[in-house]
């Protein structure tokens, strides 16, 4: 069966890595005579600003329909201040297509990339799972006498029993098939002792589904500490939407910083999207110079997802070699220019 991907590039340098993203894609098919399609879609700031559209009527019908998988490149413009085209576009994708789980790997491929002192490939890996449609981005909540000394605004943090369950089954799941034996599972039910206290209750009951897995709980507070002081304790993280799209940042800075950081937005069995966690950066755009590996690694994890795990292993390889050889872009210390960095990619596949 042919996959077919549609290819959102986004904003600012999230045109320039998805291109260097797509570039080794394309090579791997051609390659590898893989059963892939790509579709390319404007949607993004200049299309807002030209033609005020966002996410089009009837885009996740059509995904749903005619797509396996949707990669999207970096979104954000200082000429939208409120970002309406991203939230619609991002946002919308998530919750319309309940693509409930966000996987943010945490993988150090060089110990120079680590800022913590002594510190190898192997004390620096492991995935984030962050719940994705609930939490404080369900967009609930509202302003009251705005923009007065008297305003009171209020946002609700959302979690349902469904919600909380599934995303800790998916966190167990993955951590059995791929012989992961450690899970932690971070809330801050101290402070929020209704809605964490949710995730308390459903964590006591599916852990006892995998006795398997050695499984805890940490506040995330402690978590973000336990991550600085001892990163090698954690296979597997599991937590709520706003704590884990912190804490996978934080991950990302001891793998080398969010120029290598890839994620998955995944509803299992169905459609999902793919995107590099770094900003669209408007002010470098065009330049050059942005790190394409996020992107490139992002697109290793479409390709797992789609049925093409040797792929994938030999795109993370090849990123590895790049960093262990220095041909990268300036923030990783290399001399390469983002183009650059994808034909080597390219041609080292």
């Amino acid at each position: 069966m042919v996959k077919r991907i549609a290819v959102i590039p986004g904003d600012g340098i999230g045109v320039d890595v998805t291109a260097e993203a797509v570039k080794v894609l394309a090579r791997l098919t051609k390659s590898r005579q893989l059963p892939i399609e790509l579709e390319t879609f404007d949607w993004g700031a200049e299309k807002y600003l030209r033609e005020g559209v966002t996410l089009p009527q009837g885009a996740l019908d059509m995904f749903r329909r005619e797509f396996h998988a949707i990669f999207i490149g970096a979104m954000g413009d200082p000429r939208v201040p409120d970002m309406k085209h991203a939230a619609d576009i991002l946002l919308g994708t998530r919750f319309g297509l309940d693509l409930y789980v966000n996987q943010r790997p945490v993988k150090l491929l060089d110990p120079r990339l680590c800022p913590l002192k002594d510190h190898s490939e192997k004390d620096v890996n492991f995935v984030v799972f962050r719940e994705n449609t609930e939490g404080a981005y369900v967009g609930m909540g509202g302003n009251f006498k705005r923009d007065t000394p008297d305003e009171i605004a209020i946002q609700e943090d959302v979690n349902t029993r469904k919600g909380v369950e599934r995303i800790l089954v998916y966190a167990f799941e993955y951590g059995r098939r791929n012989g992961l034996k450690r899970l932690c599972m971070s809330d801050k039910s101290n402070a929020l002792p209704h809605g964490h206290g949710l995730w308390q209750r459903t964590f006591a009951e599916v852990r006892r589904r995998y006795p398997d897995i050695e499984s805890w709980h940490l506040y995330v507070d402690a978590l973000a500490m336990q991550m600085v002081k001892n990163p090698a304790q954690f296979d597997v993280i599991v937590t709520c939407n706003m704590f884990g799209d912190i804490v996978s940042d934080l991950g990302a800075q001891l793998q080398g910083g969010l120029g290598l950081a890839a994620s998955a937005n995944i509803n299992p069995g169905n459609v999902s999207m793919f995107e590099p966690v770094h900003g669209s950066a408007p002010k470098y755009a065009g330049k050059n110079v942005a790190n394409p590996m996020a992107a490139v690694l992002t697109v290793g994890m479409m390709l797992d997802y789609l049925g093409f795990g040797r792929e994938a292993a030999d795109i993370e390889k090849c990123v590895a070699a790049a960093i262990h050889q220095d041909k990268t872009t300036s923030d990783l210390g290399g001399p390469l220019g983002t183009r650059e960095v994808g034909d080597w990619i390219c041609a080292h596949l």
